[in-house]
Protein backbone atom coordinates (compact mmCIF):
# COMPACT_ATOMS: atom_id res chain seq x y z
CA UNK A 1 0.00 0.00 0.00
CA UNK A 2 2.95 2.27 0.70
CA UNK A 3 5.79 3.51 -1.55
CA UNK A 4 9.10 1.72 -1.27
CA UNK A 5 12.49 2.07 -2.90
CA UNK A 6 13.06 -1.44 -4.15
CA UNK A 7 16.78 -1.56 -3.46
CA UNK A 8 18.87 0.31 -0.87
CA UNK A 9 22.49 -0.86 -0.62
CA UNK A 10 25.88 0.37 0.58
CA UNK A 11 29.18 0.68 -1.24
CA UNK A 12 32.68 1.91 -0.43
CA UNK A 13 33.78 4.87 -2.57
CA UNK A 14 37.02 6.71 -3.05
CA UNK A 15 36.05 9.80 -5.06
CA UNK A 16 33.05 11.60 -6.49
CA UNK A 17 34.87 11.42 -9.82
CA UNK A 18 33.97 7.73 -9.92
CA UNK A 19 30.47 6.30 -10.26
CA UNK A 20 30.64 2.55 -9.95
CA UNK A 21 27.00 2.48 -8.85
CA UNK A 22 25.63 3.82 -12.11
CA UNK A 23 23.49 6.31 -10.18
CA UNK A 24 21.79 9.18 -12.02
CA UNK A 25 22.51 11.70 -9.24
CA UNK A 26 24.44 12.02 -5.99
CA UNK A 27 23.48 13.74 -2.75
CA UNK A 28 26.17 15.66 -0.89
CA UNK A 29 25.25 17.03 2.55
CA UNK A 30 27.19 20.03 3.81
CA UNK A 31 27.24 21.92 7.08
CA UNK A 32 27.63 25.70 6.96
CA UNK A 33 31.34 25.32 7.82
CA UNK A 34 31.94 22.70 5.11
CA UNK A 35 30.22 24.93 2.57
CA UNK A 36 32.99 27.51 3.08
CA UNK A 37 35.70 25.03 2.05
CA UNK A 38 37.23 25.33 -1.41
CA UNK A 39 36.74 21.81 -2.76
CA UNK A 40 33.65 19.87 -1.76
CA UNK A 41 31.95 18.70 -4.98
CA UNK A 42 34.83 16.96 -6.72
CA UNK A 43 35.26 19.41 -9.60
CA UNK A 44 36.56 22.99 -9.63
CA UNK A 45 33.81 24.37 -11.86
CA UNK A 46 31.05 22.92 -9.72
CA UNK A 47 32.76 24.21 -6.57
CA UNK A 48 32.95 27.65 -8.14
CA UNK A 49 29.25 27.56 -9.05
CA UNK A 50 28.42 26.63 -5.46
CA UNK A 51 30.67 29.42 -4.15
CA UNK A 52 28.84 31.96 -6.32
CA UNK A 53 25.50 30.78 -4.98
CA UNK A 54 26.81 31.14 -1.43
CA UNK A 55 28.12 34.64 -2.14
CA UNK A 56 24.70 35.71 -3.47
CA UNK A 57 22.90 34.17 -0.48
CA UNK A 58 21.16 31.65 -2.73
CA UNK A 59 22.54 28.70 -0.77
CA UNK A 60 23.71 29.27 2.78
CA UNK A 61 23.89 25.69 4.05
CA UNK A 62 20.77 26.04 6.21
CA UNK A 63 19.07 22.77 7.10
CA UNK A 64 16.05 23.38 4.86
CA UNK A 65 18.02 24.12 1.68
CA UNK A 66 18.65 21.84 -1.28
CA UNK A 67 19.93 22.71 -4.74
CA UNK A 68 20.22 20.48 -7.81
CA UNK A 69 23.32 21.32 -9.87
CA UNK A 70 23.48 19.87 -13.40
CA UNK A 71 26.98 18.49 -13.93
CA UNK A 72 27.09 18.81 -17.77
CA UNK A 73 29.45 15.86 -17.86
CA UNK A 74 31.91 17.27 -15.31
CA UNK A 75 31.05 14.38 -12.97
CA UNK A 76 29.73 10.91 -13.86
CA UNK A 77 26.27 11.90 -12.56
CA UNK A 78 23.60 13.98 -14.26
CA UNK A 79 23.08 16.02 -11.07
CA UNK A 80 24.73 16.80 -7.79
CA UNK A 81 22.10 17.46 -5.13
CA UNK A 82 23.61 19.69 -2.46
CA UNK A 83 21.77 19.75 0.87
CA UNK A 84 22.42 22.05 3.82
CA UNK A 85 22.80 20.62 7.32
CA UNK A 86 22.81 23.90 9.23
CA UNK A 87 25.61 24.71 11.71
CA UNK A 88 26.23 20.99 12.37
CA UNK A 89 24.92 17.65 11.17
CA UNK A 90 22.35 15.87 13.29
CA UNK A 91 19.97 12.99 12.75
CA UNK A 92 17.15 15.48 12.15
CA UNK A 93 19.04 17.51 9.53
CA UNK A 94 20.22 14.37 7.72
CA UNK A 95 16.68 12.98 7.67
CA UNK A 96 15.41 16.28 6.26
CA UNK A 97 18.17 16.42 3.64
CA UNK A 98 17.19 12.96 2.40
CA UNK A 99 13.48 13.86 2.30
CA UNK A 100 14.18 16.93 0.17
CA UNK A 101 16.61 14.97 -2.02
CA UNK A 102 14.04 12.24 -2.59
CA UNK A 103 11.40 14.78 -3.60
CA UNK A 104 13.82 16.54 -5.94
CA UNK A 105 14.88 13.22 -7.47
CA UNK A 106 11.25 12.39 -8.22
CA UNK A 107 10.73 15.83 -9.76
CA UNK A 108 13.80 15.37 -11.99
CA UNK A 109 12.90 11.82 -12.99
CA UNK A 110 15.97 10.40 -11.26
CA UNK A 111 15.56 6.65 -10.73
CA UNK A 112 18.87 5.90 -9.01
CA UNK A 113 20.47 8.06 -6.33
CA UNK A 114 23.82 7.83 -4.56
CA UNK A 115 24.20 9.39 -1.11
CA UNK A 116 27.57 10.23 0.37
CA UNK A 117 27.62 9.59 4.12
CA UNK A 118 28.80 12.81 5.80
CA UNK A 119 32.20 12.87 7.45
CA UNK A 120 32.49 13.29 11.23
CA UNK A 121 29.16 11.56 11.88
CA UNK A 122 28.42 8.10 13.22
CA UNK A 123 27.98 6.03 10.08
CA UNK A 124 25.19 3.83 11.48
CA UNK A 125 23.14 6.81 12.64
CA UNK A 126 23.78 8.64 9.36
CA UNK A 127 22.74 5.64 7.28
CA UNK A 128 19.58 5.22 9.37
CA UNK A 129 18.58 8.89 9.06
CA UNK A 130 19.28 9.06 5.33
CA UNK A 131 17.38 5.83 4.62
CA UNK A 132 14.40 6.95 6.66
CA UNK A 133 14.33 10.33 4.96
CA UNK A 134 14.63 8.86 1.48
CA UNK A 135 11.59 6.66 1.97
CA UNK A 136 9.55 9.36 3.69
CA UNK A 137 10.33 11.70 0.80
CA UNK A 138 8.96 9.27 -1.79
CA UNK A 139 5.48 9.46 -0.30
CA UNK A 140 2.66 10.65 -2.54
CA UNK A 141 -1.10 10.56 -2.02
CA UNK A 142 -2.90 7.93 -4.08
CA UNK A 143 -4.90 9.36 -7.00
CA UNK A 144 -8.16 8.07 -8.48
CA UNK A 145 -8.15 9.65 -11.97
CA UNK A 146 -9.48 7.63 -14.90
CA UNK A 147 -6.29 8.06 -16.90
CA UNK A 148 -3.66 8.58 -14.22
CA UNK A 149 -0.25 9.05 -15.89
CA UNK A 150 2.62 6.86 -14.74
CA UNK A 151 4.58 8.46 -11.93
CA UNK A 152 8.34 8.68 -11.78
CA UNK A 153 9.80 6.35 -9.17
CA UNK A 154 13.05 6.40 -7.23
CA UNK A 155 13.92 2.74 -7.63
CA UNK A 156 17.41 2.43 -6.19
CA UNK A 157 19.62 4.17 -3.63
CA UNK A 158 23.26 3.54 -2.73
CA UNK A 159 24.84 4.83 0.48
CA UNK A 160 28.50 5.60 -0.14
CA UNK A 161 30.84 5.05 2.80
CA UNK A 162 34.56 5.66 3.07
CA UNK A 163 35.29 2.59 5.23
CA UNK A 164 34.97 -1.00 4.03
CA UNK A 165 34.12 -2.17 7.54
CA UNK A 166 31.11 0.14 7.66
CA UNK A 167 29.28 -1.35 4.69
CA UNK A 168 28.47 -4.68 6.34
CA UNK A 169 27.54 -3.04 9.64
CA UNK A 170 25.07 -0.66 8.03
CA UNK A 171 22.69 -3.29 6.67
CA UNK A 172 20.89 -3.74 10.01
CA UNK A 173 20.51 0.03 10.48
CA UNK A 174 19.17 0.40 6.94
CA UNK A 175 16.62 -2.40 7.45
CA UNK A 176 15.35 -0.87 10.72
CA UNK A 177 15.07 2.58 9.14
CA UNK A 178 13.17 1.10 6.20
CA UNK A 179 10.68 -0.45 8.62
CA UNK A 180 10.10 2.88 10.38
CA UNK A 181 9.58 4.81 7.15
CA UNK A 182 7.34 2.12 5.67
CA UNK A 183 5.21 2.09 8.82
CA UNK A 184 4.85 5.87 8.62
CA UNK A 185 3.91 5.79 4.94
CA UNK A 186 1.46 2.97 5.64
CA UNK A 187 -0.27 5.13 8.26
CA UNK A 188 -0.34 8.01 5.77
CA UNK A 189 -1.98 5.82 3.14
CA UNK A 190 -4.67 4.64 5.56
CA UNK A 191 -5.41 8.16 6.77
CA UNK A 192 -5.63 9.55 3.24
CA UNK A 193 -8.27 7.01 2.16
CA UNK A 194 -11.58 8.71 1.29
CA UNK A 195 -14.45 8.12 3.69
CA UNK A 196 -16.34 6.01 1.16
CA UNK A 197 -13.32 3.71 0.86
CA UNK A 198 -12.65 3.32 4.58
CA UNK A 199 -15.51 2.60 6.96
CA UNK A 200 -15.32 0.91 10.38
CA UNK A 201 -15.73 -2.57 8.90
CA UNK A 202 -13.00 -2.07 6.28
CA UNK A 203 -10.66 -0.57 8.89
CA UNK A 204 -11.22 -3.76 10.87
CA UNK A 205 -10.48 -5.84 7.78
CA UNK A 206 -7.20 -3.99 7.30
CA UNK A 207 -6.26 -4.66 10.92
CA UNK A 208 -7.02 -8.35 10.43
CA UNK A 209 -4.79 -8.45 7.32
CA UNK A 210 -1.95 -6.80 9.23
CA UNK A 211 -2.40 -9.21 12.14
CA UNK A 212 -2.38 -12.24 9.86
CA UNK A 213 0.75 -11.01 8.08
CA UNK A 214 2.74 -10.70 11.31
CA UNK A 215 1.05 -13.36 13.43
CA UNK A 216 -0.64 -11.02 15.91
CA UNK A 217 -3.75 -12.11 17.76
CA UNK A 218 -6.74 -10.11 16.53
CA UNK A 219 -10.36 -9.69 17.62
CA UNK A 220 -13.13 -7.62 16.03
CA UNK A 221 -16.40 -6.97 17.90
CA UNK A 222 -19.42 -6.05 15.75
CA UNK A 223 -22.42 -4.00 16.85
CA UNK A 224 -24.25 -6.99 18.37
CA UNK A 225 -21.22 -7.91 20.47
CA UNK A 226 -20.73 -4.27 21.48
CA UNK A 227 -24.29 -4.18 22.77
CA UNK A 228 -23.88 -7.49 24.60
CA UNK A 229 -20.79 -6.19 26.39
CA UNK A 230 -22.31 -2.82 27.32
CA UNK A 231 -20.26 -0.49 25.12
CA UNK A 232 -23.01 2.11 24.99
CA UNK A 233 -20.69 4.99 24.16
CA UNK A 234 -19.26 3.42 21.00
CA UNK A 235 -22.74 2.35 19.92
CA UNK A 236 -24.12 5.86 20.51
CA UNK A 237 -21.41 7.55 18.43
CA UNK A 238 -21.94 5.10 15.56
CA UNK A 239 -25.74 5.07 15.74
CA UNK A 240 -26.29 7.77 13.13
CA UNK A 241 -24.45 5.91 10.38
CA UNK A 242 -25.49 3.05 8.12
CA UNK A 243 -21.95 1.74 8.68
CA UNK A 244 -21.99 0.25 12.19
CA UNK A 245 -19.09 0.61 14.65
CA UNK A 246 -16.39 -1.93 15.46
CA UNK A 247 -14.04 -2.54 18.37
CA UNK A 248 -10.70 -3.82 17.04
CA UNK A 249 -8.08 -5.42 19.27
CA UNK A 250 -4.62 -6.71 18.33
CA UNK A 251 -2.11 -8.28 20.71
CA UNK A 252 1.65 -8.76 20.47
CA UNK A 253 3.60 -10.74 23.07
CA UNK A 254 7.27 -9.96 22.65
CA UNK A 255 8.17 -10.55 26.30
CA UNK A 256 6.09 -13.47 27.59
CA UNK A 257 8.02 -13.58 30.87
CA UNK A 258 6.87 -10.06 31.79
CA UNK A 259 3.52 -9.06 33.27
CA UNK A 260 3.90 -5.51 31.94
CA UNK A 261 1.49 -4.85 29.07
CA UNK A 262 1.39 -1.51 27.26
CA UNK A 263 -2.09 -0.63 26.05
CA UNK A 264 -2.23 1.52 22.91
CA UNK A 265 -5.62 3.02 22.10
CA UNK A 266 -6.24 4.83 18.81
CA UNK A 267 -9.21 6.93 17.72
CA UNK A 268 -10.80 5.35 14.66
CA UNK A 269 -13.52 7.77 13.54
CA UNK A 270 -13.46 7.02 9.82
CA UNK A 271 -15.46 10.16 9.07
CA UNK A 272 -16.73 12.87 11.38
CA UNK A 273 -19.56 15.20 10.40
CA UNK A 274 -19.93 16.27 14.02
CA UNK A 275 -23.27 14.47 14.19
CA UNK A 276 -26.19 16.63 15.23
CA UNK A 277 -23.67 19.22 16.49
CA UNK A 278 -22.76 19.57 12.82
CA UNK A 279 -19.38 20.90 11.72
CA UNK A 280 -19.09 23.74 9.21
CA UNK A 281 -18.97 22.36 5.65
CA UNK A 282 -15.84 24.31 4.70
CA UNK A 283 -12.89 21.96 5.06
CA UNK A 284 -14.98 19.02 6.27
CA UNK A 285 -13.18 16.81 3.74
CA UNK A 286 -10.28 16.80 6.20
CA UNK A 287 -12.42 14.63 8.47
CA UNK A 288 -11.27 11.53 6.60
CA UNK A 289 -8.22 11.99 8.87
CA UNK A 290 -10.19 11.57 12.11
CA UNK A 291 -8.99 7.97 12.26
CA UNK A 292 -5.36 9.17 12.26
CA UNK A 293 -4.78 7.76 15.75
CA UNK A 294 -5.87 4.30 14.59
CA UNK A 295 -3.63 4.59 11.54
CA UNK A 296 -0.70 5.57 13.76
CA UNK A 297 -1.10 2.43 15.85
CA UNK A 298 -1.38 0.17 12.79
CA UNK A 299 1.72 1.84 11.36
CA UNK A 300 3.56 1.25 14.62
CA UNK A 301 2.48 -2.40 14.57
CA UNK A 302 3.87 -2.70 11.04
CA UNK A 303 7.24 -1.74 12.52
CA UNK A 304 6.84 -3.97 15.58
CA UNK A 305 6.08 -6.92 13.31
CA UNK A 306 9.42 -6.48 11.56
CA UNK A 307 11.69 -5.47 14.43
CA UNK A 308 10.06 -7.66 17.12
CA UNK A 309 10.92 -5.64 20.24
CA UNK A 310 10.81 -7.27 23.68
CA UNK A 311 7.52 -5.70 24.80
CA UNK A 312 3.92 -6.81 25.31
CA UNK A 313 1.21 -4.80 23.57
CA UNK A 314 -2.55 -4.73 23.48
CA UNK A 315 -3.73 -2.36 20.73
CA UNK A 316 -7.36 -1.24 20.86
CA UNK A 317 -9.07 0.71 18.09
CA UNK A 318 -12.68 1.82 18.62
CA UNK A 319 -13.97 2.58 15.12
CA UNK A 320 -17.13 4.46 14.14
CA UNK A 321 -18.59 6.98 11.72
CA UNK A 322 -20.06 10.06 13.40
CA UNK A 323 -23.00 10.91 11.15
CA UNK A 324 -26.30 12.68 11.52
CA UNK A 325 -29.63 10.96 10.96
CA UNK A 326 -32.86 10.17 12.78
CA UNK A 327 -30.97 7.49 14.67
CA UNK A 328 -28.05 9.71 15.73
CA UNK A 329 -27.34 10.41 19.37
CA UNK A 330 -28.32 13.86 20.60
CA UNK A 331 -27.05 16.65 22.85
CA UNK A 332 -28.57 15.98 26.26
CA UNK A 333 -28.43 12.19 25.95
CA UNK A 334 -27.07 10.12 28.82
CA UNK A 335 -25.07 7.10 27.68
CA UNK A 336 -23.55 4.34 29.81
CA UNK A 337 -20.11 3.05 28.87
CA UNK A 338 -18.33 -0.29 29.30
CA UNK A 339 -16.86 0.95 32.59
CA UNK A 340 -20.36 1.43 33.98
CA UNK A 341 -19.92 5.19 34.14
CA UNK A 342 -22.57 7.47 32.66
CA UNK A 343 -21.74 10.35 30.30
CA UNK A 344 -23.83 13.44 29.73
CA UNK A 345 -23.54 14.31 26.04
CA UNK A 346 -23.43 18.08 25.56
CA UNK A 347 -21.75 18.06 22.14
CA UNK A 348 -22.02 15.20 19.66
CA UNK A 349 -18.89 16.52 17.94
CA UNK A 350 -16.94 15.58 21.07
CA UNK A 351 -17.33 11.95 20.07
CA UNK A 352 -13.70 10.88 19.95
CA UNK A 353 -13.23 11.07 23.71
CA UNK A 354 -16.30 8.87 24.24
CA UNK A 355 -15.09 6.03 22.04
CA UNK A 356 -11.55 6.37 23.42
CA UNK A 357 -12.98 5.99 26.93
CA UNK A 358 -14.46 2.68 25.76
CA UNK A 359 -11.10 1.70 24.30
CA UNK A 360 -9.24 2.59 27.50
CA UNK A 361 -11.56 0.45 29.60
CA UNK A 362 -11.36 -2.46 27.16
CA UNK A 363 -7.55 -2.28 27.05
CA UNK A 364 -7.49 -2.53 30.84
CA UNK A 365 -9.82 -5.52 30.69
CA UNK A 366 -7.37 -7.09 28.22
CA UNK A 367 -4.53 -6.76 30.73
CA UNK A 368 -2.98 -3.37 29.98
CA UNK A 369 -0.90 -2.09 32.91
CA UNK A 370 0.03 1.19 31.21
CA UNK A 371 -1.88 3.18 28.60
CA UNK A 372 -1.14 5.54 25.72
CA UNK A 373 -3.92 6.90 23.54
CA UNK A 374 -3.40 8.68 20.22
CA UNK A 375 -6.16 10.79 18.70
CA UNK A 376 -7.01 13.67 16.42
CA UNK A 377 -9.02 14.79 19.39
CA UNK A 378 -9.52 18.57 19.33
CA UNK A 379 -9.39 21.70 17.25
CA UNK A 380 -8.41 23.42 20.49
CA UNK A 381 -4.92 21.92 20.22
CA UNK A 382 -4.42 24.08 17.13
CA UNK A 383 -5.04 27.16 19.26
CA UNK A 384 -2.25 26.00 21.58
CA UNK A 385 0.34 24.80 19.07
CA UNK A 386 -0.96 25.48 15.53
CA UNK A 387 0.06 22.53 13.32
CA UNK A 388 3.56 22.37 14.78
CA UNK A 389 3.36 20.15 17.88
CA UNK A 390 1.36 17.31 19.39
CA UNK A 391 -0.08 17.94 22.85
CA UNK A 392 0.39 15.47 25.71
CA UNK A 393 -1.58 15.03 28.93
CA UNK A 394 -0.66 12.45 31.56
CA UNK A 395 -1.39 11.29 35.08
CA UNK A 396 2.21 10.09 35.51
CA UNK A 397 5.09 12.43 34.65
CA UNK A 398 7.70 9.68 35.00
CA UNK A 399 5.84 7.56 32.47
CA UNK A 400 5.81 10.47 30.01
CA UNK A 401 9.53 11.30 30.20
CA UNK A 402 10.86 8.41 28.06
CA UNK A 403 8.12 9.02 25.49
CA UNK A 404 9.20 12.66 25.18
CA UNK A 405 12.79 11.46 24.73
CA UNK A 406 11.62 9.07 22.03
CA UNK A 407 9.79 11.91 20.26
CA UNK A 408 12.97 14.01 20.31
CA UNK A 409 15.00 11.12 18.87
CA UNK A 410 12.37 10.63 16.16
CA UNK A 411 12.30 14.31 15.22
CA UNK A 412 8.66 14.82 16.27
CA UNK A 413 7.54 17.66 18.53
CA UNK A 414 5.48 16.82 21.62
CA UNK A 415 4.69 19.25 24.45
CA UNK A 416 3.14 18.44 27.81
CA UNK A 417 -0.04 20.20 28.93
CA UNK A 418 -0.93 20.53 32.63
CA UNK A 419 -3.20 18.21 34.58
CA UNK A 420 -4.53 20.40 37.39
CA UNK A 421 -7.58 19.46 39.49
CA UNK A 422 -9.31 22.65 38.37
CA UNK A 423 -9.42 21.29 34.82
CA UNK A 424 -10.86 17.96 35.96
CA UNK A 425 -13.52 19.83 37.93
CA UNK A 426 -14.70 21.47 34.68
CA UNK A 427 -15.97 18.06 33.53
CA UNK A 428 -18.35 17.52 36.46
CA UNK A 429 -21.95 16.86 35.44
CA UNK A 430 -25.15 17.52 37.40
CA UNK A 431 -26.81 14.37 36.06
CA UNK A 432 -24.06 11.90 35.12
CA UNK A 433 -20.63 10.76 36.24
CA UNK A 434 -18.97 13.07 33.71
CA UNK A 435 -19.90 15.32 30.80
CA UNK A 436 -18.23 15.13 27.41
CA UNK A 437 -17.85 18.87 26.89
CA UNK A 438 -17.35 21.97 29.00
CA UNK A 439 -19.39 25.16 28.80
CA UNK A 440 -16.63 26.74 26.73
CA UNK A 441 -14.44 24.34 24.78
CA UNK A 442 -12.23 27.30 23.87
CA UNK A 443 -11.10 27.45 27.51
CA UNK A 444 -8.52 24.68 28.04
CA UNK A 445 -10.39 22.58 25.48
CA UNK A 446 -7.43 20.35 24.60
CA UNK A 447 -6.69 19.71 28.28
CA UNK A 448 -10.23 18.92 29.39
CA UNK A 449 -10.79 16.67 26.37
CA UNK A 450 -7.72 14.69 27.30
CA UNK A 451 -8.71 14.55 30.96
CA UNK A 452 -12.12 13.13 30.00
CA UNK A 453 -10.20 10.10 28.70
CA UNK A 454 -7.99 10.11 31.77
CA UNK A 455 -11.08 9.77 33.96
CA UNK A 456 -11.50 6.25 32.56
CA UNK A 457 -7.80 5.41 32.91
CA UNK A 458 -8.33 5.92 36.66
CA UNK A 459 -5.13 4.89 38.53
CA UNK A 460 -3.48 3.18 35.56
CA UNK A 461 -0.45 5.17 34.27
CA UNK A 462 -1.73 6.96 31.17
CA UNK A 463 -0.60 9.32 28.41
CA UNK A 464 -2.86 11.08 25.93
CA UNK A 465 -1.43 12.41 22.64
CA UNK A 466 -3.61 14.94 20.79
CA UNK A 467 -2.60 15.00 17.11
CA UNK A 468 -5.48 17.24 16.06
CA UNK A 469 -3.02 19.76 14.62
CA UNK A 470 -0.29 17.46 13.35
CA UNK A 471 -1.95 14.41 11.77
CA UNK A 472 -3.08 16.30 8.65
CA UNK A 473 -1.64 19.29 6.77
CA UNK A 474 -3.29 21.39 4.05
CA UNK A 475 0.10 21.85 2.36
CA UNK A 476 3.54 20.28 2.68
CA UNK A 477 5.54 21.64 5.60
CA UNK A 478 9.19 20.79 6.13
CA UNK A 479 9.63 17.04 5.83
CA UNK A 480 5.89 16.38 6.23
CA UNK A 481 3.73 15.97 3.11
CA UNK A 482 0.39 17.48 2.24
CA UNK A 483 -2.47 15.47 3.73
CA UNK A 484 -1.77 12.74 6.25
CA UNK A 485 1.58 12.89 8.04
CA UNK A 486 1.62 9.60 9.96
CA UNK A 487 2.60 11.62 13.02
CA UNK A 488 3.63 9.68 16.16
CA UNK A 489 4.47 6.50 14.25
CA UNK A 490 8.18 7.35 14.44
CA UNK A 491 7.85 8.37 18.10
CA UNK A 492 6.17 5.10 19.04
CA UNK A 493 8.77 3.19 17.03
CA UNK A 494 11.56 4.90 18.96
CA UNK A 495 9.74 4.24 22.24
CA UNK A 496 9.03 0.57 21.54
CA UNK A 497 12.06 -0.40 19.43
CA UNK A 498 14.73 1.99 20.67
CA UNK A 499 17.45 -0.65 20.93
CA UNK A 500 17.08 -1.66 17.30
CA UNK A 501 17.03 1.96 16.08
CA UNK A 502 20.00 3.37 18.04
Amino acid sequence: MFAKITNITTQVHTSLLENETGADAILVCLSEAELRQDAVLGHAQLDQALARMRAKGQFTGASDELEALPTYGLLPYAYVLVAGLGPAASRDTLRAAAVFASRKALALGVESLALKLPSGFDSRSAASALTEGLLLGTYRIAAYRKNEPARAELRRAVLLTEAAADAALLEEAIAAAEAVAEGTNYARDLTNLPGNKLIPASLAEEAVRLAQHYGFACEVLDEQELAARGMGGLLAVGAGSVNPPRMITLQYKGDPDSTDVLGLVGKGVTFDTGGISMKRPDGMEEMISDMGGAATLLGALHIVGQLKPKVNLVVVIPAAENMTSGAAYRPGDIVTLLSGHSVEVLNTDAEGRIILAEGITYAKQQGATRLIDVATLTGAILICFADVATGAVTNDDEFLKPLLQAASAAGEKVWQLPNYPEYRAMLKSDVADIKNSTSSDRWAGAITAGLFIGFFAEETPWIHLDTGGTAWLWSAKGIEPKGATGVMVRTLAAYLCGEQLN
